[in-house]
């Protein structure tokens, strides 16, 4: 497995490639909902277009319209989009770009409907994770021979690259990664110094703290039990474990791990004791919002979630810390293949004019924008000797975990078809289950284990 080595904080100056290492060393990437069609998408997605327009000297000249669609729109992310569209448009006369912004928590099961009808968009923003399953149901246009002959070769994170091509059936590329995450918590650091205490280092400390914080004005933290909560869950789970196999060789999952539901046992017994009643169905919009109006000391996310808390609060009023390293008190272990890429669709009648756009988007100054106002890790080598990287509090926690050379990564089975599918639609509800009490702790890790078993067996039957 090859991952791409994180940059060292002292020496993030000199570095221009970010360079590739194996899985057990230095780990690969370091990688929320409204539906906001007035900032200059529709309110439905439209098929691509031509017009014709005349130059200042009379000749005709071909304006061809792209359709593109961000998986993750809202009021952080979808005026930084549209600043990059404008951009784009100014420097390519001839193309004009479509917005369509589709809610987070909604984002997979459109375009699950739209590849279903033919009636695709151009360019996406995709999640890595999706890619397999996309892949095999040929949505994508292959972008091998284009990424080759683009500029951007060389400047992208071949780690990124590498994985994309890794984890889907006919190794191609299908996806340029344009940002990376890395799981953490955010904490209320003035908070913490009112009660005397430290940012949490040990598992034992992390749940001490949320006790402790737990007042009769403030939870002590709050948990993601709506859409998305599976993903952050699992996250959790294998920080805790130290278990880096998700799928063993022999096909058996690794989720009902004893050591899995020792931590589930102790963490979802905070829900109603140390959180909101109201995190059983919090999606990341509400359980952001808990943390940012002061509701809840801490919150696991991830570094994306920087800009939410930045204007909300205070830069004294929050901070972040890593996922507690394992149980055992050995090392961090976060999870691969934790970004987010643009993709072409085989549909489109541009993949020109649809490339351009993926190759402006991956630019030095589009991926800062986008990364410094968000809070992740750009791929493109270019943007890494910037201040804004090498000031920003929460890129040097993320920086300390990747540089530490025991750190670990766990892979999830990102190449199953329906891997996403099982989160989404079965762990995701599950969660809440357990929550209510009306779901075993063993039955839930049993269920869940059953059905990537169940996946990974097909997959191997249909493959191999």
């Amino acid at each position: 497995m090859v991952w791409a080595e994180p940059l060292k904080a002292k020496n993030i100056r000199r570095v221009t490639v970010m360079l590739s290492k194996k899985a057990k060393g230095l780990g690969l990437t370091l990688a929320s909902a409204i539906l906001l069609a007035a900032c200059g998408g529709s309110s439905s997605p439209d098929t691509a277009s031509k017009s014709s327009t005349s130059n200042k000297d009379g000749e005709s000249n071909e304006v061809v319209t792209i359709t593109f669609w961000d998986e993750n729109a809202g009021p952080e992310r979808t005026p930084i989009w549209q600043e990059i569209i404008n951009r784009f448009e100014e420097e390519n006369e001839n193309i004009k770009v479509e917005y369509f912004g589709l809610p987070k928590d909604e984002a997979k099961s459109k375009i699950d409907a739209a590849i279903a009808a033919k009636d695709v968009p151009d360019v996406a923003s995709i999640q890595t994770s999706w890619l397999p399953e996309y892949s095999i149901r040929e949505a994508f246009l292959p972008l091998d021979d284009y990424f080759a002959d683009s500029e951007l070769n060389g400047k992208i994170n071949q780690g990124t690259i590498d994985f994309n091509k890794k984890i889907v059936n006919d190794g191609k590329l299908y996806g340029v990664p344009y940002t990376q995450n890395l799981d953490v918590i955010w904490i209320r650091p003035d908070l913490f110094a009112e009660a005397g205490i430290e940012a949490p280092k040990t598992w034992d400390d992390f749940f001490s703290s949320v006790d402790t914080m737990t007042t009769d004005d403030m939870y002590g933290y709050t948990i993601r039990g709506g859409a998305g909560g599976s993903l952050q869950l699992q996250r959790l789970m294998y920080a805790y474990s130290g278990i880096t196999e998700y799928v063993t060789e022999d096909g058996k999952a690794t989720v009902n791990d004893p050591a899995h539901k020792e931590f589930l046992e102790k963490y979802f017994a905070l829900y109603l004791n140390n959180t909101p009643q109201s995190d059983i169905t919090n999606g990341y919009k509400e359980m952001v919002a808990t943390f940012d109006t002061g509701k809840a000391a801490m919150v696991h996310h991830n570094i994306g979630s920087f800009g939410e808390h930045s204007k909300a609060l205070e830069a004294d009023q929050f901070e972040a810390i890593p996922l507690p390293v394992t149980v055992d008190g050995g090392n961090y272990v976060a999870e691969g293949g934790n970004t987010i890429g643009v993709s072409i669709f085989a549909e489109t009648e541009h993949p020109e004019e649809a490339f351009k756009f993926l190759e402006f988007v991956n630019n030095a100054e589009s991926q800062s924008n986008w990364n410094r106002l968000i809070g992740q890790i750009p791929t493109n080598s270019d943007v890494m000797a910037e201040d804004w990287i090498q000031d920003a509090q929460h890129l040097s926690v993320a920086f300390s975990v990747y540089d530490d050379e025991n750190t670990a990564l766990y892979e999830p089975p990102f190449y199953l078809p329906d891997y996403r599918s099982i989160l989404d639609n079965q762990v995701d509800p599950a969660i809440q289950s357990v929550m209510a009490g009306d779901l075993s702790i063993d039955d839930f890790l049993s269920d869940w284990a059953e059905a990537i078993e169940a996946s990974a067996a097909k997959y191997a039957e249909a493959f191999n």
